[in-house]
Parts: C-alpha cells; structure tokens; sequence
C-alpha cells in the first residue's frame, strides 16, 4: 500500500486494511511540526533508561513509559504505573508488571508529541467515544557487533489495544529494521520499512498483527540504534 497522506484516505485505508502509512513529510505537514521543536522532542531519546524485563536476557533496548486517561479528546496525564500485557499478546515479557523511567514533563509538553496526541485523539477516540486508556512509550534500540537489536523480540503481534500509533523518530548508522503487517490467521499482508523522522504507522489492533526484522550497524564500529514512539490507545 502506498502511503495514505488525506484524512479521508487515512480513515478509508484503516477501514479496508487495518492499518494506514504516513509519510514523515505528510505528518510533518499535518502535525504543523517546527525544526526546533522536533529537534528537541528527537533529543530526548538520548535520556532513556534500560529495559530490564527482557526475557531473553537482551540490553539493546531502552525505553521511557506514560499513561493518560483519554474522553472527549481530552488526555489527562495519570501517575506513573506498570506496563502490563497478557502472555497472549507478548508471550516474552508478558504477565510480568514492567516499571520503566517515566517520560520526562518536558517531553510531554513539547508541542510535536503534543500535537501527536492531539491527531491520535482525533483518529482513535473521537469525542462522544467514552473513555479511554492511552500508553506512551518511547524506545529506543541498539545494535553493535555482539548484539542485534530487536526492536518487537516477542515476534508477530498484537499489543492487546484498540489503536496504535508507531511513528519511526531516528534511524542512526543502521540496516533492516523492516516492519511485517499479517492478519491473525498467519496471512503476510505486506512490509515496509521506515527510513525517514515522522514516518508512521496506524494500525487496528484487532485485525493487524505487526512486528519489526532486527537492525544491524552499517558500520560496527559506530554507534547504531532505531529511536521510535508507540502510542496505544485501549477503550475502558
């Protein structure tokens, strides 16, 4: 699928395929995004704490985590709690409360993520829809030549949600990372890969599964990582 940058395409492709791309120009557009801005809010990916829940033992991953409650396209910022997923959805690092660093205030009230939660708001809980339980995560992952790094280690899934945003913030010194979309009786419905800031991925997370191919340095003796925001939306 080609990517889906008109509001009406963005809904009319989540409606047929379950999923819609944006270009990190069409989103940039949109979102009405300023360099200084962006520039700040990509520069709080170097503050992340380590994950260490990783059942596979893995350090290529860190991340910062927030919760908000949603209604009528309103986000509440809530006190910082776990990150929890059934064993259904992620049998890796499932059925285990996970603590991350919280997302810095800073970050939040950056008007890019602003703006980001603003459009998820419009896309994924238009006002009248009730209430909502929204997830923010940033991640980063790291690759060297003694560790690949796996941006989704649990494989092909689904997060247990309603919506998601994925939204690519930095690919540095790095290959593959390509994300795989199927439908949850195992079909391939496509791949793509995002290469450029902004580019971003909606998804419904009923009828898509994802999961992203593990990144590798172009230069081993540089540093490498892929910086992303994930954005979960789930109806209470």
């Amino acid at each position: 699928m080609s990517d889906t940058d008109s509001l009406s395409r963005i809904e009319a492709a989540l409606a047929r395929d379950g999923y819609a791309r944006l270009s990190g120009s069409a989103m940039f557009d949109r979102l009405d995004i300023a360099e200084p801005d962006w520039a700040a809010f990509a520069t709080s990916w170097r503050h992340l704490g380590p994950d260490l829940y990783m059942a596979d033992g893995g350090r290529y991953r860190r991340r910062r985590h927030a919760t908000f409650a949603c209604r009528d396209g309103v986000l509440t910022r809530q006190p910082h709690q776990p990150h929890w997923q059934s064993r259904d959805y992620n049998p890796l690092n499932g059925d285990v409360q996970r603590w991350f660093d919280p997302v810095d205030p800073a970050t939040i009230a950056n008007p890019v993520m602003q703006a980001i939660l603003a459009f998820c708001a419009d896309h994924f809980a238009p006002a009248g829809s009730g209430a909502w339980h929204v997830e923010l995560h940033q991640f980063r992952i790291e690759a060297s030549p003694d560790e690949q790094g796996r941006p989704t280690p649990e494989g092909m899934h689904r997060d247990g949600v309603d919506r998601v945003l994925v939204m690519l913030v930095e690919r540095c010194n790095v290959r593959e990372g390509v994300t795989r979309i199927g439908a949850p009786d195992g079909r391939a419905l496509g791949e793509f890969t995002l290469t450029d800031p902004g580019d971003t991925m909606l998804i419904d997370d009923h009828r898509i599964l994802h999961g992203v191919t593990e990144i590798h340095p172009l230069d081993p003796a540089r540093p490498a990582w892929r910086d992303a925001l994930v954005v979960t939306f789930a109806a209470v």
